[in-house]
């Protein structure tokens, strides 16, 4: 593995950030799924001091042979040759290798990670959350062995007949509202008069008066007004 020296900044940020989101019970749960499924017991660097953090874990699928050997054991042949050298670009390949036999599997593209993300250990919770994804996928494929992760749903795809989708097509959906309920019972139509009842007529009379008596007020000194002016305000109030 290449040294890039220390982060700073936002690479810092992000490296710290993808640091965080590492598990290592889960790890070390999805670790001993893979001793199950491989029969292979995994040893950290340190087997006196066992798995303290994500680079003992890191170590173990590093060279990418116990994960060739996991995915032959889900899904036979899915890997025709392991590399055991410890070139890096040999367990590079291996690595590469896993993550197509996973794929073909039936392993989504979200599911898996990128090999700097392990080789180099950029993401190396995206590891952890692969082997889930896996076991879930393993377990929905009928694998009867050691299980991990939850159960990938089966696809429950309905079928339509044409009449029922071209029926479809004449239903207005809801995000462009709804005119359920909706009259213009009471609405004066656009350019038209308003038609004011009989009965209506005094309290609207009254209450215009009212309304012009206060503007009069505001506006006018009563103590000047003389003549006309004073009787039409007089008779208004």
């Amino acid at each position: 593995m290449a040294y890039h020296g220390p982060s700073y900044g936002l690479s810092r940020e992000c490296q710290l950030k993808a640091q965080s989101k590492f598990d290592l019970n889960r790890a070390l749960e999805a670790i001993r799924w893979v001793e199950q499924v491989t029969e292979h017991k995994l040893e950290p660097p340190k087997p006196e001091e066992g798995f303290k953090d994500q680079l003992d874990v890191a170590a173990v699928f590093k060279d990418g042979i116990t994960l060739c050997t996991l995915i032959n054991r889900l899904h036979p042949a899915a890997v025709k040759k392991i590399n055991t050298t410890k070139a890096p670009f040999k367990q590079r390949e291996n690595l590469e290798m896993f993550l197509r036999g996973c794929e073909n599997y039936g392993l989504k593209s979200q599911d898996l990670f990128q090999v700097n993300d392990l080789y180099e250990h950029r993401n190396l919770y995206t590891v952890i959350d692969c082997l889930f994804a896996l076991g879930g996928l393993a377990q929905k494929k009928g694998y009867d062995g050691p299980s991990i992760g939850v159960k990938v749903a089966d696809e429950n795809k309905r079928m339509f007949s044409a009449e029922v989708l071209a029926e479809s097509n004449r239903v207005i959906g809801l995000q462009y509202g709804s005119n359920k309920g909706a009259t213009q019972a009471g609405m004066t139509a656009y350019g038209m008069t308003r038609q004011i009842k009989p009965e209506q007529s005094f309290d609207l009379i009254f209450f215009e008066s009212l309304h012009l008596c206060a503007i009069f007020c505001l506006y006018f000194d009563r103590s000047s007004m003389t003549g006309p002016v004073k009787t039409a305000f007089l008779l208004i109030i």
